[in-house]
């Protein structure tokens, strides 16, 4: 048997206290050494949707598991399987699109945590969809803020999600008619789109500001200028090798050089006080967020032990001897 968990039954049950708990667990096993992840692969047939699949084991927390999901223009479908480490066995089959918007937020909280200076009080956002919501709840769960600007190409969009954030978080979240506007003289800034070309550019940005840029995951696609990749003084990637797989930001600056790339520093790292973060207000930051598996086995096996606490979930029978499906 193993527990189907609905997004309905996730989004009960996952918080973002339980999101950045999570996360920041999944880093620190990376760190010692008890988790082990493969990077994202994607299968493509032309012309029509993609495959994504990445997967992640636990060894201290006893589970392994991937993510598996589909892109089309039809829409994405997303599921973790989880699997218990030593048996083999099953344990629970969720639906993980809600999963996946939490842990994205919490991963940028979890750098912000640790990257953006301890008084920042002011943020900024490009995008405004599902990944922007829990980016704010995000930021907003490890700072102060008293502040928030949003900008989105569609004013109607825009409009609406300063107003249901602004009453969701108790910040007043300000719609703003340029993507400069949303980051001007800021304290934290996100980016959290798809777009192919940048929309944050580097003579935008102020000393002391830190930035989460998590919309980006192909090679082909960017939402940080080069010059916004030069001027920080830290950049942090949830993982290095993933970065040079897929994280256009970073390649369309560093190129194919190894010198390069050893600027950029594991998050992992920063968490565990192996590598420095922050050493100067003045410094610029950056989080690259590509989305790494660790961070959703960890977090799905978290709301599957809350599931069972709570008694929430379908039971499904799978490789059972004479039990049938109807």
């Amino acid at each position: 048997m193993a527990l189907l968990l609905t997004e309905a039954d996730v989004r009960s049950l996952l918080t973002m206290p339980v999101a950045l708990e999570a996360v920041e667990m999944a880093f620190r096993r990376l760190a010692d050494g008890s988790a082990l992840v493969h990077n994202r692969q994607r299968l493509h047939i032309p012309s029509n949707s993609y495959l994504h699949y990445m997967a992640a084991g636990d060894g201290a927390g006893g589970y392994m598991g991937m993510k598996i999901y589909t892109s089309s223009r039809c829409g994405l479908r997303f599921l973790v399987p989880l699997f218990d480490a030593k048996s083999g066995d099953m344990l629970a089959l969720l639906e993980a699109d809600y999963l996946g918007q939490m842990r994205t937020g919490a991963a940028s909280g979890l750098a912000t945590r640790y990257l953006a200076r301890a008084e920042a009080s002011t943020a900024g956002i490009i995008g405004t969809g599902l990944q922007a919501r829990t980016q704010l709840e995000g930021i907003t769960a490890v700072r102060r803020l008293e502040r928030i600007r949003a900008y989105g190409r569609d004013p109607e969009r825009r409009a609406r999600f300063a107003a249901e954030m602004s009453r969701g978080l108790g910040i007043r979240v300000d719609d703003v008619n340029t993507a400069e506007d949303a980051v001007r003289d800021l304290d934290i800034v996100v980016t959290a789109t798809t777009a192919s070309e940048p929309v944050l550019l580097g003579r935008w940005l102020t000393p002391g500001m830190h930035i989460n840029a998590v919309g980006a995951n192909f090679p082909q696609k960017r939402e940080l200028d080069e010059d916004a990749v030069r001027r920080a003084s830290v950049i942090a990637a949830d993982s290095r090798e993933q970065s040079r797989m897929e994280a256009g930001d970073l390649i369309h600056t560093l190129r194919d050089s190894g010198p390069a790339w050893d600027k950029v520093t594991e998050l992992a790292d920063i968490v565990t006080g192996r590598a420095p973060g922050r050493t100067d207000p003045a410094q610029i930051t950056i989080f690259k967020s590509n989305g790494i598996a660790i961070e959703d086995v960890v977090t799905a096996a978290r709301v599957y032990e809350l599931a069972v606490e709570r008694g929430v979930g379908r039971q499904i029978p799978l490789w059972q001897t004479g039990v049938s499906v109807d």
